[in-house]
């Protein structure tokens, strides 16, 4: 079986994928499929045949294909709602570990040789306005930016809004970038996020900690 697009959708599973629960395989291969093809591009036959089931199956577990769309981004956003959460629970009273701990994760996201993008993101460019996974998208969006304001006012910036803008602008273009720029430019990411730090004054200090 392929996509609209002819690509094929064999999926990565691994050889435990029949084992798991019917709506477990859907989501396996639909997020896989999703992320590679895109939303547009895999039908919900396509992820039936992968998952190892049939449409009656999948959509007993969703009423449409736009009801699995929304269960698909609702996961990445847990996904990445878990991450944040590890970080605080690793360094619950040391800010300043909780912000080497996540660039840590940012470096690992743009270096992973599998990065397309920000699925999250890549979703929401296919989505019309008014969809309900947009919603989801757009929370979890605003739950990470507040993250990274709640971040830099502990560390003492005298501007944690304004910081917290500029560095959620730079990841998330690096990720948008990767689309169509390849890895070089996302790779300079790190360093640049690293000078934007360096350039915001902290309370008490002077305007530059160059």
């Amino acid at each position: 079986m392929t996509t609209r697009t002819g690509a094929p959708t064999a999926v990565s599973g691994g050889p435990d994928l029949a084992q798991r629960p019917p709506r477990d395989r859907i989501m396996v291969v639909a997020r896989e499929l999703f992320y590679r093809h895109g939303i547009h591009s895999v039908g919900v036959e396509a992820i039936a045949e992968a998952a190892l089931t049939n449409k009656m199956t999948l959509y007993r577990h969703f009423k449409s294909k736009d009801d699995l769309i929304v269960a698909y981004v609702t996961l990445l956003a847990e996904d990445g709602d878990a991450i944040w959460e590890n970080i605080s629970a690793t360094h619950p009273d040391d800010a300043a570990s909780r912000l080497e701990m996540w660039i840590g994760h940012v470096q690992d996201v743009l270096e992973n040789r599998f990065e397309r993008g920000c699925a999250l993101a890549n979703a929401a460019v296919e989505l019309p306005p008014g969809h309900a996974a947009r919603a989801v998208i757009e929370a979890y969006k605003q739950r990470k930016r507040e993250r990274l304001v709640k971040l830099f006012r502990q560390l003492g910036y005298r501007d944690p809004v304004q910081l917290a803008d500029e560095v959620f602008l730079l990841f998330e273009g690096a990720r948008v970038s990767i689309q169509y720029g390849g890895k070089v430019p996302a790779s300079r990411m790190v360093r640049m996020l690293r000078d934007v730090l360096k350039r915001m004054p902290i309370k008490g200090s002077a305007p530059s900690r160059r």
